[in-house]
């Protein structure tokens, strides 16, 4: 994966993240010598987003077969939630 340092950022701009995108799917930002963020296409971005919600959907349903899910009313559920703060 590429890494484009914070001060190639500040120097260059976006072009040369721009042009390690056309080389790989993902750039590293690092800052001061450590990896701190990922850049990539909006694409790429929504595409994983997609993934997080299948996997979010496989677990709510896993967790409905389990039977671990609490069927109540909305006064319930609200009086619930209120007393766990």
């Amino acid at each position: 994966m590429n890494t484009v340092t914070a001060n190639e950022l500040k120097t260059k701009g976006v072009s040369v993240v721009e042009a390690r995108l056309k080389a790989d799917e993902e750039v590293i930002i690092s800052v001061r010598g450590q990896d701190r963020y990922v850049v990539m296409g909006v694409e790429k971005y929504a595409k994983l987003r997609e993934y997080e919600l299948i996997v979010a959907l496989q677990e709510a349903k896993a967790d409905v077969e389990a039977g671990r899910y609490t069927a109540e009313t909305v006064a319930e559920h609200m009086k619930r939630v209120s007393d766990d703060v």
